[in-house]
Formats: C-alpha cells, sequence, structure tokens
C-alpha cells in the first residue's frame, strides 16, 4: 500500500511543527549562545519544511516515474533491472556508520566524512563531477557548524586543525 505524497507530507509537517515546538519551549542555559533548545527547533523547522515541501510537490518531476509498457497478449513487462548492485544498496548506511567508528579517530572527521559523503552520493546515481566538490565542502560546512559554532568535539585524525 502506497500513501499519498500530501498524506506523507502532512505526517512530517506535524512531526516537525511538535519537534520546532519542543524546542521552543526549552528554556535555553543561561551564559550560553547555544543551548539543548537549538537542535530540536532547527531539526523541526527544516523536518516542517520539506513536509510542506512534498505536499506542494516542490521537486517533484511526474516524468520520472516510468509505466510498465502492455507486452502483446496484455500481460506488464517488468521493469528494467537496476543493475546487480542494486540490493546491496540497502547495506550502505550501516556499513558507511560502522566506517566512521572505526575511522573517525584514525583518519578524522573531516577524511572520514569526505569518503562517506562521496561514496553515498554516487552510490545514489550523482556523477564524480558533482559527487567530489560535494564530498570536498560538505565536511568544512559541517565541521564550521558543530565543532566552531556549537562547539562539538570532532576527531581530528591525520587533519589537525589549528583553526
Amino acid at each position: 500500500m502506497r500513501l499519498p505524497d500530501s498524506v506523507t507530507g502532512s505526517f512530517l509537517v506535524v512531526l516537525g511543527a511538535a519537534a520546532a515546538y519542543g524546542g521552543w519551549i526549552l528554556p535555553p542555559v543561561p551564559g550560553q549562545p547555544v543551548g539543548p533548545n537549538v537542535f530540536p527547533l532547527v531539526i523541526g523547522s527544516g523536518l516542517a519544511l520539506c513536509g510542506l515541501a512534498i505536499v506542494l510537490g516542490i521537486g517533484h518531476s511526474f516524468e520520472e516515474e516510468e509505466e510498465l509498457i502492455p507486452l502483446e497478449d496484455g500481460q506488464a513487462a517488468a521493469p528494467p533491472p537496476q543493475g546487480t548492485l542494486y540490493g546491496l544498496r540497502a547495506l550502505l548506511p550501516p556499513a558507511l556508520l560502522l566506517f566512521y567508528v572505526v575511522a573517525a579517530d584514525r583518519l578524522g572527521f573531516l577524511i572520514t566524512a569526505a569518503i562517506m559523503v562521496y561514496v553515498t552520493s554516487t552510490a545514489l546515481g550523482a556523477k564524480w563531477k558533482l559527487a567530489l566538490p560535494l564530498a570536498a565542502l560538505s565536511p568544512f560546512a559541517i565541521h564550521l557548524i558543530f565543532g566552531k559554532l556549537l562547539r562539538v568535539p570532532l576527531p581530528a585524525g591525520l587533519l589537525p586543525t589549528p583553526w
């Protein structure tokens, strides 16, 4: 059974709004610019915006959905195969999580995150011209947000950064 996009998006809007409201009512910690209320507020707001985009159909192209071509005897043809490694993509998230746990202290956050972003983006079908800049820039953005703004200690590994 497949739920319509409007039901799924509406659920995400309600869930995100509840998380954002929970972050909004948490009291900030005195003396800290970023307290425990910021994370649920930001994540909930982002989830609600993504759910709203699903409800409104923003970014969805109906041309991407392929229809099965009927055969001569009236039966529907099978969709084209997705490749021999298509089923193994389900193992990618736990494999990347295990890779991060094992390699983050040795290689450092920046190198480990760059490898993870590159592998994930290419597994999802991105060309290397998009995957490589994404893998190079996103760990730095995450490092600036979490390491510098929120002061979360990230493993340095091979690249001890004085900045």
